[in-house]
C-alpha cells in the first residue's frame, strides 16, 4: 500500500535521498526553497510502500484565475528511491494525485526523467506535451576512461585547447565574481529569444547550502588578461547541471568550451558529483551545440513528456 505524506520530511533526509539517487535539479530541496523565496508555491511529497521509502516528489505550483485554479508540476520527477515496476509507479502517481493538498480546481502534472516505455507507469494518464532531450554524462569513470570515450574530433580539439595560450580559472562563489557570466547569459537569451532561470534564482541558490562550493561551479577561460569564455554548473547533491555558457569569437577559435567543460568535469568529480546533465539538445535549431554535447560520450535521454 502506498502512503503519501506532504511537507513532513526534513531537509537533511530529503537531501540524503536526493543525493543517493543523483536526482535532477528541479527535485532538489534548495531549488524548491528558492522558488518559495521568489513567491512560488511548493509542495513536497514523501511516498512509502509498506513502510519503505519509494519516492520523493517536489511540485511547483502555478495559480491562475486568482486562487480558483492551480497547476502543480512535478518536473523531472518523482525521484525513485528504489526500483519499481510499472504498476507500482502507477500506484505512486495515483496516490500523489489523490492526496495532493490543494483545493478548488487543480491540475496535477508530471514530467518524469525517464524515456517512454512499458515500465513508465503512466498508461492511465494523458500526455499533453512531448518530452525534451538532454545529454547525461556519467563522470564516475577515471579521467583517462572519460577521455577515451570522447569523439575523436572533440578529443583533438581538447588537445589543441590544452596546448594553446588558454588558461582556465575557477571563479569564486561571491555574486560579484560570477555576475559577468550571468549578464552575458541574459544578453544571449534576449538575442536568441530564449528563456531560463531568472537572475534572482542564482542569488538565492548559491548560498542555499553551508558550503557554496556545493551549489555552484563557475569556470573562466582567459587569453592573457582577456576573458574569452565561461561556464557555470549548478550542483545538486551527487549530480550537477550545465546551466550557463558563454563564448567569444576568440574562445570559439581556441575551442575554449572543450577545455572548460573538461576541467569542469574534473572539478565536479572532486566534489563527489556522479552524474552531469549537459542540458537540452535540439539538432534542428542548435545543431552545433547538440553535436558538442553528444560528442562527450554521454547518453541522449529523451524524456517521455508531460502527463496529467
Amino acid at each position: 500500500m502506498m502512503k503519501v505524506t506532504w511537507d513532513t520530511l526534513d531537509v537533511a533526509t530529503w537531501d540524503a535521498h536526493h543525493a543517493r539517487a543523483a536526482a535532477a535539479l528541479q527535485q532538489d530541496w534548495a531549488y524548491g526553497a528558492c522558488m518559495k523565496a521568489m513567491g512560488v508555491g511548493v509542495l513536497r511529497a514523501y511516498v512509502e510502500q509498506d513502510g519503505a521509502p519509494v519516492a520523493l516528489a517536489q511540485f511547483i505550483l502555478r495559480r491562475f484565475l486568482g486562487e480558483l485554479a492551480c497547476v502543480a508540476l512535478c518536473s523531472l520527477g518523482p525521484v525513485w528511491l528504489q526500483p519499481l515496476s510499472g504498476s507500482d509507479k502507477a500506484s505512486v502517481y495515483k496516490a500523489l494525485k489523490r492526496s495532493i493538498p490543494l483545493k478548488n480546481l487543480r491540475f496535477v502534472a508530471v514530467t518524469p526523467e525517464e524515456p517512454q516505455g512499458p515500465e513508465l507507469g503512466l498508461s492511465r494518464l494523458r500526455r499533453v506535451m512531448t518530452g525534451h532531450s538532454t545529454v547525461m554524462l556519467d563522470i564516475t569513470p577515471s579521467m583517462a576512461d572519460l577521455r577515451a570515450q570522447l569523439d575523436k574530433r572533440w578529443r583533438h580539439r581538447l588537445g589543441g585547447a590544452e596546448a594553446s595560450e588558454l588558461t582556465v580559472h575557477r571563479v569564486g562563489t561571491n555574486a560579484g565574481q560570477y555576475r559577468w557570466l550571468l549578464e552575458a547569459e541574459m544578453q544571449q537569451r534576449e538575442q536568441r529569444g530564449l528563456h531560463g532561470l531568472p537572475l534572482q534564482f542564482f542569488d538565492l541558490y548559491v548560498p542555499s547550502r553551508k558550503q557554496p562550493s556545493q551549489t555552484i561551479l563557475t569556470l573562466r577561460a582567459d587569453v592573457g588578461r582577456d576573458r574569452v569564455a565561461g561556464m557555470m554548473f549548478l550542483i545538486h547533491g551527487e549530480a550537477a547541471t550545465y546551466q550557463v555558457g558563454w563564448n567569444s569569437d576568440a574562445g570559439r577559435d581556441l575551442h575554449a568550451h572543450n577545455l572548460i567543460l573538461w576541467r569542469g568535469i574534473e572539478a565536479l568529480r572532486e566534489r563527489g558529483v556522479r552524474r552531469l546533465d549537459l542540458g537540452g539538445v535540439n539538432t534542428t535549431r542548435s545543431a552545433g551545440i547538440a553535436r558538442f554535447k553528444m560528442s562527450t560520450g554521454g547518453q541522449v535521454l529523451t524524456c517521455a513528456g508531460t502527463f496529467i
